[in-house]
This record gives C-alpha cells, structure tokens and sequence, in this order.
C-alpha cells in the first residue's frame, strides 16, 4: 500500500506517448497490445499501453478495458 502511495505521488503520469505500434503475424505481442492488437509506450518510463484505432485512444485504466471488452462482446453478438 505505501509502494502505490509512492508511486501515485513521485511515479510517472505517461504525459508523452509514443506511435501507435501494431505487431502483425505469429510474432511475439506485448501483453499491452494482446487486448487490441496496438500498443504505445511512455517514452518516459516505457510502460506499455493497450491502444483503441477506431476511437484513436489510449486505454489506461482497468475500467477502460473491462468496457472495451465489453464492447467487443456486443459488436460480436450482433
């Protein structure tokens, strides 16, 4: 509890992204770019983001993600 304390704090808050990168064929893919297939990465403490072409975001929270998936479901159902 005191590390995320510190960490929302002193930690990065992924001001600077960079290009949208998407991994095609059976190469291996970040975990970031398994929900959607594209990723950015800060470029100041590289961690990697899951990132949305059609709406052209990033996807940050987890809340962000259950709704994407959720939206994926229906788009599929119908």
């Amino acid at each position: 509890m005191i590390t995320k304390l510190i960490d929302l704090i002193f930690g990065c808050h992924h001001p600077r992204y960079s290009f949208p990168v998407t991994i095609r064929g059976s190469a291996h893919r970040p975990q970031a770019g398994a929900l959607t297939g594209t990723y950015v990465a800060c470029l100041d403490c590289g961690k990697e983001f899951p990132y949305d072409w059609q709406d052209m975001r990033v996807i940050t929270s987890q809340a962000e993600r259950q709704e994407y998936v959720a939206s994926l479901a229906t788009k599929q159902a119908v």
